[in-house]
């Protein structure tokens, strides 16, 4: 079975890591490490998670109760969930799904004289062009943060600058994972002193903590090779499992009961020393494969099959979705050829205000329901990847159906009504 899931991350990474929670570790030099990666060093943050700066940014701005707050309509759940813990309102923007990007007509649908802010996440390695939002931005006096968890491509994007804050993530199934960890990017100066200082406040995470999720991932990596999968998914088979869920599970950031208790802690010392490793030793040459390995597969793919944003300038293939009228379907031909594509997703709708239900983003619902993932790692051979695109090709009827221009047509349509 061709495996989907890969963590990008080197078995002497993991080593070193688990080397590092027995180590005394220089936490000032780590981090001063850690901010001269970037272009603009003194406005760099490192914490826990992008969950972490995302809550603790919003517990310092002190926006007033009732305040909404416009954000990507895809993004994961404990984002909005977040947002309205601190007495906000999130709002959801539909995307484009040619591009992934919010549209102007959606971004000016969903501004309110309450609107404070707007949050936009990079989906599926896709960079969003971030001019057009900045005007709007401006126009409306509005904060401006950037997502980038799923669109890490090293010092070749930091955020636009002009954005109030920028998040990156380097937690186990991202570009250049640390298994943990995150770089906030934050514009005004006054605004990280205070969240440095409310950050200094928070309790220091075990470092065993982080030992135990090295070990974890270090089994998910083992058992992600293709002998170990083959057997893993044929025993799951036999016991009525579900292993797709199974994996799905394994992967989460932050399961169970204690969301916040959880999330408002310091890095440990061996993560910041990882993160260092990670940004500074990371080969950007294996991101310039990915992208060439993801436009050669978009080559090899019948011409009516419909991608999200199949017409987005930048690209890097963090993950490989398509669009299908019927996704078991096609999720079930593929597994039968051994490739392990799937329509889970950590993604959700942003909840819509009920005293706004015109605002239901219908877009990022229809993408949400038709999407299914391909697998497409680097250890895919090309011959692999054409007898995936055969067999996607033969599909019909399962795999086209209704096109993105359609479903902006239709989507748009309320705007206007």
């Amino acid at each position: 079975m061709w495996v989907r899931m890969r963590f990008d991350i080197g078995w002497s990474d993991i080593l070193y890591g688990i080397a590092s929670t027995g180590r005394l570790l220089d936490r000032r030099r780590l981090e001063w490490e850690l901010r001269h990666y970037w272009t603009h060093p003194e406005q760099i943050f490192p914490c826990l998670s992008v969950r972490t700066g995302f809550d603790l940014f919003w517990a310092v701005v002190g926006l007033p109760a009732g305040s909404e707050v416009m954000m990507t309509a895809l993004t994961i759940p404990d984002m909005p969930r977040i947002v309205a813990h601190h007495g906000l309102t999130p709002v959801p923007v539909d995307v484009e799904p040619s591009t992934m990007a919010p549209g102007l007509q959606m971004l000016e649908r969903a501004v309110s004289p309450r609107s404070r802010a707007i949050v936009v996440a990079h989906l599926f390695g896709i960079l969003v062009p971030m001019e057009p939002i900045i005007d709007f931005a401006r126009r409306h006096h509005l904060l401006v943060l950037e997502d980038c968890a799923q669109g890490f491509i090293g010092r070749g994007y930091e955020g636009h600058p002009e954005s109030d804050v920028v998040m990156f993530s380097f937690g186990p199934i991202k570009t250049a994972t640390a298994l943990g960890g995150a770089i906030l990017r934050v514009r005004d100066p006054e605004l990280l002193r205070r969240m440095q200082e409310r950050h200094a406040q928070y309790p220091r995470q075990d470092r065993r903590a982080y030992l135990k999720r090295l070990l974890k991932y270090a089994v998910l990596k083992a058992a992600c090779s293709r002998p170990i999968c083959d057997l893993v998914i044929a025993t799951c088979r036999m016991a009525e499992w579900d292993h797709d869920q199974i994996i799905s599970n394994a992967a989460r950031g932050f399961p169970g009961p204690g969301f916040f208790q959880r999330i408002r802690c310091q890095p440990p010392d061996p993560l910041l020393a990882m993160l260092v490793r990670r940004l500074w030793n990371y080969p950007e040459a294996r991101l310039q494969e990915r992208i060439a390995r993801g436009s050669y597969l978009v080559g090899l793919l019948p011409s009516e099959l419909q991608r999200p944003g199949n017409r987005a300038k930048m690209h890097s293939f963090w993950v490989f979705p398509i669009l299908a009228e019927n996704p078991p379907a096609v999720i079930a031909t593929l597994a039968r050829a051994g490739f392990d594509a799937t329509s889970r997703s950590s993604l959700r709708l942003v909840p819509t205000p009920e005293n706004r239900p015109h605002l239901h983003p219908v877009l990022s619902q229809a993408i949400l329901d038709r999407v299914v993932f391909l697998p497409f790692g680097r250890e895919i051979p090309p011959r692999a990847l054409r007898q995936m695109a055969e067999l996607l090709a033969g599909l019909g009827s399962h795999l086209t159906g209704t096109s993105l221009e359609e479903m902006v047509a239709r989507g748009v349509s309320p705007i206007h009504a």
